[in-house]
């Protein structure tokens, strides 16, 4: 098996790299400096050279408040262009595609865990353009996974562990919204789940994977911050306000992966083995 990763610096991407080179696979790993996934012909060229039997597409444009104005342009072409190029370089070579989208497809309204089929209606620019990009993907081909995630925090990148930890470093007290509920998710099982997909086959289509169990920020934050000598404080959103709008309530049920059968931890359990990683 040939696989192509995209976005192979990034915080998911660094991840996955990691992986498949622990399990000695055939890959070919690509940074946005060495495939700008905008430029089509670039793409085309690069996949058929390649000729990978999989694509683990993790390159995205992420910076969701900046994607509101002064990043908007880039987050489309990025999160929707790109997405687009790679689908249609994949369909010419037969490869399957696995894609990374948000739990921002939906708008926060649902009382309920979120299904895989449940209407989308994303508050802001970044999750239009994910959720843009899914559909680009589908448009393209038959052959791929979608794979919905939230609140991801990893080794390799900027995310809210590090910023947490970080801020408890020079800060005795902070304050952490309180009104916006998700599910904290760990690249490592994330990245684990891609690659199961891919070895057990499992059906195409849209899947959500995040780890289990849920949680508000402050809550995420408070068992990040546990052992640390700061306070943290629960406040609302309209306190801390943010350029773009987050779903209030974006749990995502993750029954079709349970039914794959793959294992997903709890969130608390993977935050436990992320801070052993960091802390070694």
């Amino acid at each position: 098996m040939q696989y192509l990763i995209t976005g192979a610096k990034g915080q998911l991407g660094t991840e996955l790299t990691n992986l498949l080179t622990n399990s000695k696979a055939n890959f070919v790993a690509y940074d946005s400096s060495e495939l700008d996934i905008t430029n089509r012909e670039l793409v085309a060229a690069k996949v058929n050279e390649v000729q990978p039997q999989v694509i683990f597409h993790c390159a995205a444009y992420t910076a969701v408040d900046k994607a509101e104005d002064e990043g908007k342009e880039i987050n489309w072409r990025v999160n929707v262009d790109g997405t687009r190029n790679i689908a249609k370089a994949a369909k010419n070579v037969g490869a399957t595609v696995v894609y990374i989208s948000t739990d921002y497809v939906f708008d926060g309204q649902k009382e309920t865990e979120y299904q895989v089929d449940d209407p989308t209606n994303p508050l802001n620019e970044y999750g239009k353009a994910k959720l843009a990009g899914e559909q680009a993907i589908q448009q393209a081909m038959t052959d791929y996974y979608i794979i919905r995630t939230s609140w991801v925090f990893g080794e390799f990148g900027k995310n809210f562990v590090y910023t947490m930890l970080n801020l408890a470093k020079t800060h005795d007290q902070l304050t952490v919204v309180n009104d916006q509920t998700g599910r904290p998710t760990w690249t490592r099982t994330l990245a684990e789940f891609m690659v199961y997909l891919i070895d057990h086959q499992c059906e195409f289509g849209v899947y959500q994977l995040s780890n289990d169990n849920s949680a508000t920020w402050y809550e995420f934050a408070s068992e990040i911050l546990k052992n640390q000598a700061v306070k943290v404080s629960p406040v609302t959103s309209a306190q801390f306000p943010q350029k773009a709008t987050r779903p209030q309530h974006s749990i995502m049920s993750l029954d079709k992966v349970k039914q794959t059968g793959f294992a997903i931890p709890t969130w608390q359990e993977s935050l436990s083995d992320f801070l052993q990683v960091v802390n070694d």
